[in-house]
């Protein structure tokens, strides 16, 4: 069993953003969304430092430095594209007009909740940043994370440990291991990693999973790629 990239979790999310939408990628793992859209979809990407119409990274050596995302990344920016104030990028997140957010996190709970912005370490220098808008003010948010943490514990939970961003806002998780839906039963798995096992999963996780029929296998769409 090979759980996924960071690239690849990105890719195989890319594929679910529908044409037509308008998202906006979290900082962090979030941001490599952006270069793996699929071809002939219409897809508007919001940042919140006020961008619509963001592109993928642009080639190394070609960085514009006036040109960076909400997490200071460099980024390109699309025919047509806009360029307004916080007041109006925030104006779009509180009047619900993201059709989804895509949002790293620390921990997401059975019933949706997330805690994405502290770990609650006592660290003065944690910020929620925009993060509690998003999560409020998106029509839709998925999260990206590992499956479990550096220490093995697990991030998929009855319950979040960790300050909440959002109260019930998570509609889908995309881990290195599994594509899990937030429904009002809990967790359902509709893809595991090749070579991994329901019971392998569910040993990892700490929350009960239930598993979709015809549950498939996660591709790694960077390597098919």
């Amino acid at each position: 069993m090979t759980p996924l990239s960071r690239e690849a979790i990105a890719a195989r999310l890319a594929q679910d953003i529908q044409d037509g939408w308008h998202v906006n990628l979290g900082i962090g793992m979030p941001e490599g969304v952006a270069n793996f859209l699929p071809e002939g979809r219409d897809i508007l990407l919001h940042s919140e430092n006020g961008i619509l119409g963001m592109g993928p990274t642009p080639p190394e050596g070609q960085e514009d430095p006036t040109l960076v995302n909400a997490g200071k990344k460099p980024i390109t920016m699309l025919p047509g594209a806009s360029i307004f104030d916080h007041a109006m990028s925030f104006g779009l997140i509180r009047g619900r007009h993201l059709n989804l957010c895509v949002l790293g996190g620390y921990q997401v709970a059975e019933t949706g909740d997330l805690a994405n912005w502290s770990l609650d370490h006592g660290d003065p220098i944690a910020s929620v940043g925009g993060a509690m808008d998003l999560a409020v003010g998106a029509q839709r948010i998925w999260v990206m994370m590992q499956h479990n943490d550096k220490s093995g514990a697990a991030r998929i939970l009855e319950q979040c440990t960790f300050p909440l961003t959002g109260s019930g806002c998570v509609k889908r998780v995309y881990t290195d291991l599994a594509v899990i839906d937030v429904e009002p039963e809990g967790f359902v798995v509709t893809e595991m990693v090749a070579g991994l096992t329901p019971e392998e999963l569910q040993d990892r996780s700490g929350a009960k999973l239930r598993f979709a029929e015809g549950c498939g296998t996660l591709p790694d769409m960077t390597r098919a790629a």
